[in-house]
């Protein structure tokens, strides 16, 4: 169970940020609900499933691939670039989560 409320941490931080990017092009202010409402429950969330993962390692996976998620968000529904170090910088982020759980 801990692990689905880190993915769901995961996904609910990908949605919060989704929404700030979404304040930028759009003068409707409900994406602001959004921003709120991604972000508290992504952080319950989270806080749930550290009662049984460690902290370090929640931690990391939930910002990693977060910001995986989030860049790849960007590439699919902005149309923004990802660079090559762009995408180098993802896979050394994937690589470290990898290496904290072996």
């Amino acid at each position: 169970m801990p692990y689905i409320y880190l993915l769901g941490a995961i996904l609910s931080e990908v949605f919060g940020t989704t929404m700030m990017k979404m304040t930028a092009t759009n003068d409707n202010k409900l994406y602001i609900v959004g921003i709120a409402g991604g972000y508290i429950l992504a952080f319950f969330l989270l806080s749930l499933a550290v009662v049984t993962l460690p902290l370090s390692f929640a931690y990391a996976v939930w910002s990693g691939v977060g910001t995986a998620f989030t860049a790849m968000v960007g590439f699919l529904v902005f149309k923004e670039q990802i660079t090559k170090n762009g995408l180098i910088g993802i896979i050394l982020i994937i690589a470290g989560v990898v290496l904290m759980r072996v």
